[in-house]
């Protein structure tokens, strides 16, 4: 039998390029040192980094023509082997750009969706990053065809071979799609059957939310006893993990881990991880955890509540953590901190690492879901299309009054104020939601 050799497959160089064009809080700086630490936790080396400020992106080539040549001088003294993108580009980017600069060029969505896949662990995570990952190359198959770009095009006497090959790998494309969404409808029946189970043990659910690497599964740890991986890298764990925590009552409740969060985090991404992220929408709670010592930690804190309004969660009860407190220095009060940030002066600073500021957050955690779980008085006209919040209504809170309409089902009653921002849309005038002191079943 032959001898076994170890190959290993050298460290491509990554060259990082980005337009400032948008004011969503982030300078280009800090925007281009998060590309950075992508491109590392993917496995790729930074060379170089290249930045211009545009009104827009380039619609033809996403930097401007003298940008562009720049890029191209710097090949021979850099020897990249990949340019890094700092935006989503289109397909036609995409083409245009590794037409001109010959080697491989990669999106952030891209990179994103790399470091997930990289990362995923579970069947059902594997199946959401592929998904993502489908649905993000289909509009760009074209790409991986180039020496048959020109029969892609059509016209007389140049349909052939490669239209044929390119209509194989959509139609492919496609239905391993069609086919992963029933797997995930699968896994999401699965997930409701289970949270069903939980509901009836009446155990309640916090979710712990948070820019990527903040310290969540820290944090989980050092309230559970647990040994949930983690790591000081960006997305080092992916799929939700769920442990029991005792509050000082003697109380049990349910912490579930998410996927953390990120800049500019691809829509598609959103929309596959939707199943696992919904674990946040069945929380009575939301804790979310930052790292205060972040430069950037108001625009993190951001970016997590614009995901959490994209997922339907915006006006859910929070209860902010302010993680990491022992890397502040003595003289560096974490509320005051908290204030030049612009953020909730209750948080509650802790360090998941060392453990401080633990007991006041499970006691805060004990009386924010006393306060949450309080029933409040309600009237919603529910449309029949959601009747699976009519259930949740009758599963939760308590019914007085059921009226079927035209269009919907009118309901009266009294409900747990953690479920308010769910029937938000659908409240009817002359209720104002007084809250009573009477907690939920």
């Amino acid at each position: 039998m032959g001898r076994r050799y170890h190959i290993d497959t050298p460290t491509e160089r990554a060259l990082l390029v980005g337009v400032q064009w948008q004011d969503d809080g982030w300078d280009i700086q800090s925007s281009m040192e998060e590309l950075a630490q992508l491109a590392e936790t993917a496995g790729l080396r930074v060379v170089g980094a290249v930045t211009q400020r545009l009104d827009h992106p380039n619609g033809k080539h996403y930097v401007g023509a003298g940008k562009l040549a720049e890029i191209k001088s710097l090949r021979d003294e850099l020897a990249y082997d990949v340019v890094l993108i700092n935006d989503e580009l289109s397909p036609a980017q995409l083409r245009n750009l590794e037409d001109e600069l010959q080697v491989k060029v990669l999106d952030r969505t891209a990179l994103i969706l790399d470091i997930f896949a990289r990362r995923a662990q579970t069947h059902e995570g594997r199946l959401q990053v592929e998904l993502a990952q489908l649905e993000y190359r289909l509009p760009r198959l074209t790409r991986m065809w180039t020496h048959l770009s020109r029969q892609a095009v059509g016209g007389v006497g140049l349909r052939g071979p490669g239209e044929t090959q390119l209509e194989v790998d959509r139609r492919q494309a496609r239905q391993r799609i069609a086919l992963i969404r029933r797997q995930l409808a699968e896994v999401h029946h699965h997930r409701e059957r289970y949270r069903q189970r939980r509901r009836q043990n009446q155990i309640p659910v916090i979710a712990l939310v948070g820019y990527t690497n903040a310290g969540k599964s820290t944090l989980l740890n050092a309230l559970a006893g647990s040994d949930v991986l983690a790591e000081d890298k960006l997305f080092a764990t992916l799929d939700p993990t769920t442990r029991r925590v005792t509050l000082p009552s003697g109380r049990e409740v349910l912490m579930t881990d998410t996927v953390g969060f990120i800049h500019k985090l691809p829509t598609m991404l959103v929309a596959a991880f939707r199943a696992t992220l919904e674990e946040i929408l069945e929380a009575r709670l939301l804790l979310h955890v930052l790292d205060i010592t972040h430069p950037k930690a108001a625009e993190q804190a951001a970016t997590v509540r614009a995901v959490l309004a994209e997922l339907g969660a915006e006006g859910y009860p929070v209860l902010t953590v302010l993680n990491k407190i022992d890397r502040l220095g003595v003289d560096i009060q974490p509320a005051e901190l908290a204030s030049e940030f612009g953020l909730q002066t209750d948080a509650v600073p802790v360090s998941a690492l060392t453990g401080a500021g633990l007991d006041l957050l499970l006691e805060r955690i004990e009386t924010t879901l006393a306060h949450v779980e309080r029933l409040t008085e309600i009237r919603v006209l529910v449309p029949f299309q959601e009747t699976n919040l009519v259930a949740l209504f009758h599963e939760r809170g308590q019914v007085e009054e059921v009226a079927y309409r035209h269009d919907g089902v009118l309901l009266r009653g009294m409900l747990p104020a953690y479920l308010l921002p769910r029937f938000a849309p659908f409240l009817q005038a002359g209720m104002t939601g007084t809250r009573v002191p009477r907690h939920s079943p």
